[in-house]
């Protein structure tokens, strides 16, 4: 693809590429609008350089999941429209440092449609009666076409409960890093993390298929981890797996380290864990809503001290002989 050399893009001109930008793309655009948007690229260099950015941009959107960055540019709505198109405008001059930008995970939450912040929960039923609970950090996007309803995980954990009222029987397909899920009628959870994707099936049945194209599906009671390279063996689920939808987290043998990096993405800061008491073993159901209380508790349970650096900074370490 040619480049274009954006240095030379005033953000003047950069916000009137993507105002033409969109006004092309919208269903009553006429001819007098496209000789209008023609006469503008004509009449300055620069005008040209950001033309060709904004359609270079739009195109590497469109091949992204469900097309849904595309999409987003596209939003009808006059709220919507404008913060779409200061977007644009912003990739046009910033170049390929903006655009890996607007691809970060940060980004991405910041302009999801659902999100929530640092131990904050949400629940979210869609048109179609889906009913979405949103963990802790989670952000996704939504797109209903005439050949699928779309749902893009882009950070986070979510519970889905599949609706049955869409009349056009699309099917709804949860796209994540490393592939997607198809539900066959059912509730299951679904979790982002850097390397893999977790997936436990509740009720019903899912299909995974991941970015190679492998697929697998996986049945009621059972999870699986899935990346770009293999869809893991199956093994049974515990039980209890969607008890942070009810505000708990219940762990069984679960080494303290574990424990601590589940019980951080509740709360603000940091949580240490000493490597002289990471092997312990901690059981038990803990409340998600007041994370201080737990590790308040956590010396009358284990033999571990914990210490405040500041409120925001947590270490869990051996008792003083």
């Amino acid at each position: 693809m040619h480049y274009v050399d954006v240095m030379s893009v005033s953000d003047k001109t950069a916000l009137q590429a993507a105002e033409w930008f969109f006004r092309l793309q919208e269903s009553d655009t006429t001819h007098a609008d496209h000789a209008a948007c023609r006469a503008w690229r004509e009449a300055d260099a620069t005008h040209e350089i950001a033309w060709q950015r904004a359609v270079e941009v739009s195109q590497k959107m469109s091949r992204l999941p469900g097309n849904l960055a595309y999409s987003t540019l596209q939003n009808s709505h006059q709220t919507g429209r404008r913060r779409a198109i200061k977007a644009l405008a912003i990739l046009l001059t910033t170049g390929t440092a903006g655009w890996q930008t607007w691809q970060s995970e940060p980004a991405r939450m910041l302009r999801a449609e659902y999100r929530t912040h640092t131990g904050e929960q949400q629940r979210v039923q869609l048109a179609d009666g889906t009913e979405m609970h949103l963990n802790t950090s989670t952000g996704l996007n939504t797109r209903f076409d005439q050949m699928q309803r779309l749902i893009v995980l882009e950070a986070g954990e979510i519970m889905v409960q599949t609706g049955h009222h869409d009349p056009l029987k699309r099917p709804l397909v949860i796209a994540t890093r490393y592939g997607e899920l198809r539900p066959l009628g059912t509730r299951f959870t679904v979790r982002q993390r850097a390397d893999d994707v977790h997936l436990v099936v509740l009720d019903g049945a899912v299909e995974v298929i991941n970015s190679r194209g492998q697929r697998r599906v996986i049945n009621a009671g059972w999870q699986t981890y899935f990346d770009q390279q293999a869809i893991a063996t199956p093994v049974v689920a515990d039980s209890h797996m969607d008890s942070w939808t009810r505000g708990i987290l219940h762990v069984r043998e679960m080494r303290l380290a574990e424990f601590a990096t589940e019980m951080a993405r509740y709360r603000n800061g940091i949580v240490r864990c000493a490597p002289g008491v990471a092997d312990l073993k901690i059981s038990g159901a803990f409340q998600l809503k007041n994370t201080d209380e737990v590790f308040a508790s956590l010396p009358t349970i284990l033999p571990v001290k914990v210490s405040y650096l500041t409120r925001y900074w947590i270490t869990l370490d051996a008792l003083e002989a």
